[in-house]
């Protein structure tokens, strides 16, 4: 087959998207797309995890990012979220019993917010109603009652204790250590001093009948407290009486609306029952109002215990307005974001919290529905992703303090009863983060059982395009963007195929085509174009390289002065242009790189440069090893293969990995051994197999173009190409501006099989075909590299001839010459 021949039509450089397709003037007239586009996989997956109530069958959905993942499993979500039944709301209230242990109480949706605000009625209430209680004439009168009679009863025992301790001589005083007993002479109470200087005899008397008295006294004072503790009762009856009608009276309508819910019944009665046994907290108004006018500070931070709210009830999880299943989208899936918060507030230099400051969590606010979270969000944040395993396995949510099994000192704090967890988690995340998470945490693959996998590409046919054009049109309208006429909307098309570097296919990473959207929207307004057209996108595209390509301009810039040698014309022994990928963030450029072979007598083989300087990754080195392996098949199937070589990437000085330049290795050492020159107009890119066939590589528009740059840079002479795979030619999408310059005859692109169709390419010469003798023709590259072998062999064997012919006196006699010979170097 002629050079010409193996030239590549201009059909088949790019596929291009006929605007004539399209029936529609603007993409305004096409109804906005209402399913997925080539997702079915990862859809059926996703509604098959949704739709399983078995433990486990928890979603991950994998993909690149811009796949669509979120967007499309959300809308999935909502969708069917909206026919499901609303979940129960969640409350939690004061445990009297135990307050650092707040009850859960679980009531129908809707029911919650309103029970919230029947309890915050009533606890208002209370606060206004049970002082006033206390105020009214009813309680004053009854209380003085029974003071009075407190005090009349406390008098008559005192009297009549008071009239026995005079008849003995003796009478009653009050003091600061209580009622005491003196002596009384003539009327007057004695002092130490006269009751020191009565005579010993009256002294003793007088002792005598206290003695007496003092237990008479213990037992008035003992009766005195009997009445006092009495009236003391009677006094809190009485209080509870006053409150409990007014507790009773303001909770009458509250129990007969929640009479359906035990739990609620039981909770009131509790309530009822911890205001009762405080009755006299609440009576000390007068108090309450002296603190807060003379110490303001003190009274807010609820230090008199005078607080209402250990009534009120919490609501963490409120459904009042949701329509349907909740599906939350948990941006920030921390530690206390997903199981939920208790809360702590500085009162007087101390941190203090109860059951009001307890705060709910996504799986809370999920629980019932759907939680999408990030896998990789939640793998970064600490304790974070243990913490939702443990929700998963337990079936529960439990508030707690991150880290607690891990204190070295525990400190007291609330214990919430946990709240049982119904829901269905879906993690999005990279392929990656999924196969890692799959071999090393057994967790995993017992709580994650489906996996949705969303793909990047699709074919592409007339219904593709069309369905892109619908995609475009939905966007135009969601984000108030002009919209498309057929030319946009076919560059838009011929856009998905370059992405994804295939003829046959179209991009679904819908990321980045939104991204060109937007882009050519924007250079339409510029331009004043109602409709974006083709020449939009296309100045989108070429503003959106030139954002970018700056480092790939100053590598051609070196080219074009010389810094870096690369040629274009002319022929040369053992050396061929290469072509390499640079990846930069989100732009890749083709970069030419001069690849050279040396040929010597000798037996290492096949000596790789840069693996030999660490500057060779695995893939590379790999690609190079293989390359002992076809010559040595191929020539050396007779005879041992001797040779020495050195292969390297000149001026590189950067990491070089991958396979795709072992083809062009090959050929610059096929040269180096039979002596015929490469043509420099030409680059080559492809790696290659031990039987010598040419394999696909990545990058193939990227690498066409960036020796087409440097080839228009130093002056297109019309014989100038590159030598790619013929398994690449349908991933060809190549830039207007080269498929121009082959149209012309300026440029080429070839397209092989195997090693002998490249080196006839690159040489001018035939490859050459082994004969029936088993030698090839006379004049072909094989025949000289054989040759040549042959003769490297030839020289080895003679060498080492040499080397054992040396008698051991002549070897003697060598050695002080080496001697003289470091010497001289020395000098």
């Amino acid at each position: 087959m002629t050079k010409n021949e193996r030239a590549l039509p201009v059909e088949q450089l790019r596929r291009e998207c006929d605007p004539g397709i399209f029936a529609f003037k603007s993409t305004a007239e096409l109804s906005p797309l209402d399913t997925v586009i080539g997702q079915d996989r990862a859809v059926q997956a996703v509604s098959f995890g949704i739709d399983i109530d078995n433990e486990g069958y928890n979603i991950y959905a994998l993909g690149p990012a811009g796949t669509g993942k979120t967007t499309t499993i959300r809308k999935y979500l909502e969708s069917k979220a909206a026919e499901e039944p609303v979940p129960d709301d969640w409350i939690y209230i004061n445990n009297f019993e135990a307050p650092d242990k707040p009850r859960a109480l679980r009531m129908p949706a809707g029911t919650g917010c309103e029970f919230k605000r029947d309890v915050d009625r009533m606890v208002s209430e209370l606060e206004d109603e049970i002082p006033q209680a206390f105020e009214s004439e009813e309680y004053q009168k009854e209380q003085e009652q029974i003071q009075e009679e407190l005090q009349k009863k406390r008098q008559e025992l005192l009297t009549q204790l008071d009239a026995e301790a005079r008849a003995k001589g003796f009478s009653l005083i009050q003091t600061s250590r209580g009622i005491m007993l003196a002596p009384v002479f003539q009327g007057n109470v004695l002092t130490p001093d006269q009751f020191n200087q009565l005579s010993e005899e009256k002294r003793q008397d007088l002792q005598n009948r206290q003695q007496e008295l003092q237990a008479e006294l213990r037992e008035a004072m003992h009766r005195v407290e009997q009445v006092e503790r009495q009236s003391k009762d009677q006094l809190s009856n009485l209080d509870q009486q006053v409150i409990g009608h007014t507790v009773d009276r303001l909770m009458a309508d509250i129990r007969e609306k929640y009479s359906q819910f035990p739990a609620v019944i039981e909770f009131l009665d509790a309530v009822r029952k911890d205001i009762l046994d405080n009755a006299d907290t609440f009576k000390r108004v007068e108090q309450m109002e002296r603190v807060q006018q003379q110490m303001p500070l003190l009274f807010m931070q609820g230090q008199m215990g005078l607080s209402f709210d250990q009534y009120r009830a919490n609501l963490i999880v409120d459904n009042c307005d949701r329509k349907g299943a909740p599906v939350i989208v948990e941006e920030n899936p921390g530690f206390y974001e997903l199981t939920g918060r208790i809360e702590h507030e500085a009162r007087l230099g101390a941190l203090v919290t109860d059951f009001t400051m307890i705060k709910a969590g996504s799986l809370h606010n999920a629980n019932g529905g759907y939680l999408m979270i990030d896998a990789y969000d939640i793998l970064t944040r600490p304790f974070a992703w243990d913490a939702l395993k443990r929700a998963l396995r337990t079936k529960e949510v439990k508030i707690e303090t991150m880290g607690e099994a891990f204190r070295a000192i525990t400190t007291r704090s609330l214990e919430p009863e946990p709240i049982p967890l119904d829901v269905k988690v879906i993690l999005t995340g990279e392929p990656l983060l999924y196969y890692l998470l799959y071999s090393a945490d057994p967790d995993f693959q017992e709580l994650f059982r489906v996996k949705a996998d969303f793909a990047i590409q699709m074919d592409r046919d007339d219904e593709a395009a069309h369905q892109y054009a619908r995609f475009i049109a939905t966007v135009c309208n969601e984000e108030n963007l002009r919209h498309f006429d057929p030319t946009g909307v076919s560059q838009i098309v011929e856009y998905g195929s370059r992405m994804v570097e295939h003829q046959g296919k179209i991009a679904i990473k819908f990321g980045d085509v939104i991204d060109i959207i937007r882009q050519a929207n924007y250079w339409a307004g510029k331009n004043g174009h109602d409709l974006v057209r083709g020449e939009d996108v296309d100045q989108a595209i070429e503003a959106m390289i030139y954002r970018s390509n700056r480092l790939e301009e100053q590598i051609h810039e070196l080219i074009e002065e010389g810094t870096l040698l690369i040629d274009t014309d002319g022929a040369s022994v053992g050396q061929v242009n290469g072509i390499s990928v640079l990846a930069l963030g989100d732009y890749a450029f083709g970069k030419p790189s001069r690849i050279t072979a040396r040929t010597y007598v000798g037996t290492k083989g096949v000596t790789n440069i840069e693996r030999e300087t660490k500057l060779g990754g695995p893939i590379h080195n790999k690609g190079v090893l293989i390359l002992a392996g076809y010559l040595g098949g191929k020539y050396a199937t007779e005879a041992p293969l001797a040779l020495s070589a050195s292969l390297t990437f000149e001026q590189s000085y950067e990491e070089i990995e991958g396979d795709s330049a072992s083809s062009a290795e090959l050929y610059a050492l096929l040269s180096a051994l039979s002596g015929y020159p490469i043509q420099q107009n030409l680059a080559v890119t492809g790696s290659v197999n031990q039987w010598g066939n040419v394999q696909a590589i990545g990058g193939v528009n990227e690498k066409i173009e960036g020796f087409f740059r440097v080839c228009k840079a130093k002056g297109l002479t019309g014989d100038q190409g590159v030598i790619i795979p013929q398994s690449n030619v349908k991933h060809l999408m190549l830039r207007d501006e080269v498929v121009q310059a082959v149209q012309q005859g300026m440029f080429h692109i070839y397209a092989i099989s195997t090693v002998d169709e490249g080196i006839e390419l690159l040489t001018g010469k035939p490859a050459g075909e082994r004969q029936a003798d088993g030698k090839y023709p006379e004049g072909t590259v094989n025949w000289a590299v054989e040759k040549q072998l042959q003769a490297l062999v030839e020289r080895v064997k003679a060498f080492a001839g040499r080397e054992e012919a040396i008698t051991p006196e002549e070897e003697a006699e060598r050695e002080p010459v080496t001697a003289r010979s470091r010497l001289h170097t020395g000098r």
